[in-house]
């Protein structure tokens, strides 16, 4: 079975936005590595007792992968029922993480709100995945 049959027709702009969250975690990933060479943290070691801006570039990564699983089935439930607004979400949810990042960066972790505008994304995605449960349950 051809995969154009399997998946709605714009679901390609849903494997694009997988695609841009991966440079981004990529990314937050390499800011951490140059944060460890420049503050002298050594792995295991999580976070420094002697540097915050380190704490906060490593936070930063952190948050997001502790809330990339939940998006990720979120995006794709959406993906798939409503591929073309789901990128939109997407898109929105993963730049914000770029947002969220360089404000954390500067050591001021109020200034990680510069990304609280992912919130649209990342909640839009999650009512996109009820709204596609209820329609599958004939609900809606």
């Amino acid at each position: 079975m051809a995969i154009q049959n399997l998946l709605p027709a714009n679901f390609a702009y849903v494997i694009l936005t997988f695609f841009y969250s991966w440079v981004m975690l990529a990314y937050l990933a390499v800011k951490v590595g140059q944060a460890r060479k420049k503050y002298d943290v050594k792995y295991p070691t999580m976070y420094s007792d002697k540097d915050p801006v380190f704490n906060c570039i490593q936070r930063a990564h952190q948050n997001t992968l502790e809330v990339y699983p939940q998006w990720l089935i979120f995006q794709c439930i959406s993906g798939l029922a409503y591929p073309t607004v789901a990128s939109v979400l997407g898109v929105i949810w993963v730049t914000s993480r770029f947002s969220y990042a360089w404000g954390y960066y500067t050591g001021d972790p109020a200034k990680r709100m510069n990304g609280a505008y992912g919130y649209i994304g990342y909640f839009g995605a999650i009512l996109m995945s009820l709204v596609a449960a209820l329609q599958l349950q004939n609900m809606l």
